[in-house]
């Protein structure tokens, strides 16, 4: 009789916990369920067994793609006047390949043509891109008192250049911006309105650079972050007295280099002498 009653209480005892059990399993399940991206500031965000999507991570220094330029569109057409000679150096590409001109330079309408070889400062092929420097170059060191006249139309230009986030084309079109402000008249000063629009990538790699502390940097002029310091200096130097406040608003970081020297004039209290 005993043995009999012992499988019952086995079973009801089974019975009892079975619900439990099955209890315990469903939650362990939902516990390892997958858990569901939502995306941010949206009602799915409240959700239960969700997590809101990361952003997205942007790489602020990668090269961006660069669209085919005018230059190379009409240099390929055979409508640009001039042309590279000779052969590259390996250690300096830059010599012994001087410009043959197809007609006299200073014939040149620099309204039409000056900007079209700014153009070709953002374009990848380091050939073609070297024509368009040295071309443009040539253009300001003859006659640098037109450059005034066709400045608003060189903005763009730099400005394209400035945006493919590449160090070498950065570094070509702020040696060409250096050379309009220390050779054109008037230049520096009229850049200061245009200021916002191009020293957004100044601000961006101002930092770039090598400390050697009392040293002397060979390539110097091949940093960009040293290349761009002195392109500061330059436009601070040149472009009145507006021009600190203006390029402290686009690069916070930059001191002024101008400033000091006017203390020299000045009395200990402030007060000219």
């Amino acid at each position: 009789m005993h043995a009999n009653k012992c499988p019952d209480m086995h079973e009801r005892a089974k019975r009892v916990h079975e619900p439990g059990r099955i209890c315990r399993e469903l939650l362990y399940l939902r516990s390892k369920r997958a858990v569901r991206e939502v995306p941010a500031f949206t009602y799915q965000a409240l959700q239960k067994g969700t997590v809101v999507k990361p952003p997205k991570k942007i790489d602020i220094f990668k090269r961006q793609p660069v669209k085919e330029t005018v230059f190379k569109i009409y240099f390929m057409r055979g409508d640009i006047p001039v042309a590279l000679t000779g052969r590259s150096n390996k250690q300096d590409p830059t010599k012994d390949r001087p410009l043959r001109w197809h007609c006299t330079p200073e014939e040149l309408d620099y309204c039409y043509y000056l900007p079209i070889f700014l153009d070709g400062l953002a374009d990848i092929d380091s050939d073609t891109r070297l024509l368009a420097v040295n071309a443009a170059v040539d253009l300001i060191m003859r006659q640098p008192h037109k450059v005034l006249p066709v400045l608003p139309k060189l903005i763009l230009p730099l400005k394209r250049a400035f945006q493919t986030r590449d160090k070498g084309i950065i570094i070509s079109a702020l040696k060409v911006l250096q050379l309009m402000v220390r050779l054109g008249p008037c230049v520096g000063q009229a850049l200061v309105p245009f200021y916002r629009q191009l020293l957004a990538v100044c601000n961006l790699y101002k930092n770039i650079n090598v400390n050697l502390g009392e040293g002397v940097d060979p390539d110097r002029s091949k940093r960009i972050g040293d290349v761009i310091e002195d392109t500061l200096k330059l436009l601070e130097y040149c472009g009145g007295p507006n021009a600190f406040i203006n390029i402290k608003y686009m690069v916070p970081t930059y001191e002024s280099s101008v400033f000091p020297r006017c203390l020299s004039t000045d009395g200990a209290d402030g007060s000219k002498h």
